[in-house]
């Protein structure tokens, strides 16, 4: 039998990076000759990976993106937060905790998330847990990407774990519905990087810190899907 798997969002859900995030997007936002954004407009903006991040910005200030210029200002949000890598961002309270107490337990514990594949590589190797991940997997890594249930879908064949022993984890609409669109339980922090309460998206549950993510949760939710 395959060993159950616990796959995570990065940005927002284990990882803070709102600080860098935020920083790259206003070098990109500056270099377009628009208004910097400030942390709580940043929140509207992400989920979709840096390209849609510029994009909504633009659109925010009713400004046009040519697909030309698009690119030379995602290159200039991706140079800059490569190069600051890890810069500011940092493990949530409690998730070096989580991560250990769902290995002991014998979970699989991998990552699907919408950063690049290479960045979200180097940060978690960065903050020094990379080898609790059996598997990373960014926007890149296939050929589609959440709210695509196929981008969890095979994070977790990646990982050699079993979608019918699986749970999620993440912070925003997109990780709910890529979730529940694959048929996997979904918890959602409600610290991250949404300006609606997650519990508007019907997640399977809430939590408010990486200590409420115990293995009978867990275990509870993992059953109760496969009773459906």
């Amino acid at each position: 039998m395959t060993r159950p798997i616990i796959v995570f969002d990065l940005d927002g859900t284990l990882v803070d990076t709102a600080p860098d995030l935020l920083d790259s997007l206003n070098h990109s936002l500056a270099a377009g000759q628009l208004a910097a954004v400030d942390e709580a407009g940043f929140k509207r903006f992400v989920g979709h990976g840096g390209r849609v991040m510029i994009e909504r910005a633009h659109a925010a200030q009713q400004r046009s993106l040519q697909s030309e210029e698009h690119d030379r200002l995602l290159k200039l949000f991706l140079d800059h937060y490569t190069d600051n890598i890890p810069g500011k961002s940092r493990p949530y309270p409690g998730v070096v905790e989580a991560i250990a107490r769902f290995e002991a337990a014998g979970y699989l514990l991998a990552v699907c998330t919408n950063k690049y594949e290479a960045n979200s590589v180097a940060l978690i190797e960065a903050l020094g847990l990379s080898k609790h991940f059996a598997a990373i997997a960014g926007q890149d890594t296939f050929a589609f990407r959440k709210p695509d249930p196929r981008h969890l879908i095979e994070t977790i064949a990646l990982a050699g774990g079993d979608p019918h022993r699986a749970l999620m984890v993440g912070d925003s609409q997109t990780d709910i519905d890529t979730a529940k669109a694959a048929g996997i339980p979904v918890v959602a922090v409600d610290f991250g990087y949404t300006d609606r309460h997650v519990r508007e998206f019907e997640p399977s549950a809430v939590i408010s810190h990486f200590d409420a993510l115990t293995l009978d949760l867990a275990e509870r939710l993992i059953k109760a899907a496969a009773g459906r």
